[in-house]
């Protein structure tokens, strides 16, 4: 199935997984900082890297069309884009605890990659498959 799937598709899902990094280094450095999210198993688990999970198999099962990143590009906007607009991210990047910071920068530029990339990869499977049919 890998072996299907273009270079900007493989850097989408690349940038997920960096994101999810940047997840699990926020969580070791600062575990109390998830414990609203309390609920899977009484841990407290930093539920975005579940949103992110769920984004790349979606994208993943619907690989067979062109715009499948459309799900890497979709959580990538919502939780960089939406989480910086609203000022959730901010304080994270800017935090006393530099494994917060690392983290957070880990998981953004993992994100952004996923963004970049995920919307190279639609555009250019929208094209090829104009061509195909034209």
């Amino acid at each position: 199935m890998l072996r299907s799937l273009n270079r900007n598709t493989v850097l989408a899902f690349a940038g997920l997984l960096i994101g999810i990094v940047g997840l699990l280094v926020q969580w070791a450095a600062n575990p109390a900082k998830f414990a609203a999210a309390q609920g899977f198993f009484g841990l407290a688990f930093p539920p975005g890297i579940l949103f992110i999970l769920v984004a790349g198999l979606l994208s993943l099962a619907t690989a067979r069309w062109w715009w499948h990143p459309v799900f890497s590009v979709f959580i990538a906007f919502w939780i960089v884009g939406v989480g910086g607009m609203s000022g959730q991210l901010t304080p994270n990047l800017v935090s006393s605890n530099t494994g917060t910071v690392a983290g957070n920068v880990v998981m953004s530029v993992g994100l952004i990659l996923a963004f970049v990339a995920g919307i190279i990869s639609m555009v250019g499977g929208r094209r090829t498959r104009r061509l195909v049919q034209g």
